[in-house]
């Protein structure tokens, strides 16, 4: 019997919007909830139990980077990743094909120096002949087999098939595991989605067969990742087909992803179109989205966790969140502020330093300033999206999400 299951408490009415509870062989997963990035193992400057202190329930890392460097190998001598790195909770990893297709043409354009993830995506296609520059570009070829490409390291050649994104994946020992892609970009035009598709789907076969050869006692649980870029027929055809998939031994996915990158005003509707069609009883997982207004489009409309590195990724630039929108700690504000970041933050940082003090840390560079920040962007997430699960269940929802982004995004233009 699977150590895995998904249960549902509270539904609101009018919307996908859920309460439940995902069950792991390392704990129990209260949904919504936000999935805390670890990229190397590693939350970045923040200890295990900072981690588990700040309100995370799972930590998610890199299939990509992981293999790079230790290399899965070194990582499974561990007895995965999470005994690694120390955290006892429940765990994710992602199958790599985002970083395989995106940083490829991030390290093309030059060595060691990451262009960000929209402009990433945005490079991927050839404006005039709409087609995917990177599909044969130097730095990755894709084919029916699975994927070549170059590290971002070094540029030393590579390969991931769907066996071997699965046979990394249960090296690296995650509790929830995610089938091999094909992440397009949102400008990709619609004959090349299909083709992406198809092949997404054939590879979501392969990964099944291979995840159940690896896995017979059902440790990790494996997520199929719907594709179809922004078109509504193919996000829906995607969801159909592998909401349905079952392999010969009669097993099925235990969640779903949703993958590939959206332009802001396509994600409440496209993860609805998808959302409609999969299993109610299956745990829906959105991929790299940690804005507070994503985190409320994705949980009305069906979505029960999410993951992004942006809270981590902000902090280390000096960028904290307030419930009046994001601020950034190196103006001259709060140079002499000897308040909290956050008055009603209950934060370890917020708790224990002054503005001032972390004004001066992120000004001289020193690296206790990216940790308290860093602290105060998970929590507040996290806090975010515990707030939200308490709105479904007190059924003030709507009330809360308005009230909410109207504070947060009240000086945005």
């Amino acid at each position: 019997m699977s150590k895995f299951n998904f249960t549902i408490t509270k539904k609101l009415k009018g919307t996908l919007a859920r309460v439940g509870e995902i069950h792991t062989p390392n704990g129990i997963v209260q949904t919504p909830s936000f999935i805390t990035v670890g990229t190397k193992a590693t939350v970045k400057a923040l200890t295990p139990e900072q981690i588990k202190e700040l309100g995370a329930q799972v930590v998610l890392a890199n299939t990509y980077h992981l293999y790079l460097e230790p290399g899965d190998a070194i990582v499974a001598e561990h007895g995965g990743f999470p005994q690694m790195m120390n955290w006892r909770g429940p765990t994710m990893t992602d199958s790599g094909g985002f970083q395989v297709f995106s940083l490829g043409t991030a390290f093309d354009q030059k060595v060691g120096k990451l262009a960000n993830t929209e402009q990433i995506i945005r490079e991927q296609v050839n404006e005039e002949t709409g087609e995917r520059k990177n599909k044969t570009s130097k730095m990755v070829t894709i084919d029916e087999e699975g994927v070549t490409f170059k590290s971002i390291r070094d540029g030393s050649p590579h390969r991931f098939t769907p066996e071997q994104s699965m046979e990394i994946q249960w090296n690296l020992g995650a509790d929830m595991i995610f089938a091999f892609d094909e992440c397009t970009s949102p400008l990709a035009p619609y004959d090349y989605q299909v083709e992406a598709m198809n092949r997404t789907h054939r590879w979501a076969m392969r990964c099944l067969d291979r995840h159940d050869e690896l896995d017979r006692e059902k440790k990790q649980a494996l997520f199929a990742v719907v594709q179809g870029g922004r078109f509504s027929d193919l996000r829906k055809q995607s969801a159909e087909i592998l909401a349905q998939m079952e392999n010969a031994q009669g097993n099925t996915f235990d969640g779903f992803g949703i993958g590939g990158s959206f332009e802001k005003e396509d994600l409440g509707s496209a993860v609805k179109w998808v959302n409609e069609i999969l299993p109610e009883n299956k745990p829906r997982h959105l991929l790299g989205i940690g804005e507070p207004v994503d985190l409320f489009l994705g949980v009305e409309n069906g979505c029960d966790t999410f993951d992004c590195v942006s809270p981590t990724r902000i902090a280390r630039h000096g960028q904290f969140h307030t419930l009046q929108g994001k601020k950034n700690i190196k103006n001259v504000q709060f140079r002499r502020n000897l308040g909290k970041l956050e008055e009603t933050c209950e934060c370890y940082a917020c708790k224990n330093y002054t503005a001032s003090y972390i004004h001066h840390l992120i000004r001289s560079k020193e690296i206790l300033g990216a940790t308290l920040l860093s602290i105060h962007n998970l929590y507040f997430i996290n806090k975010l999206v515990a707030d939200i699960r308490k709105s479904i269940l007190q059924e003030n929802f709507f009330d809360f999400k308005e009230s909410f982004l109207k504070k947060y995004y009240k000086n945005t233009a």
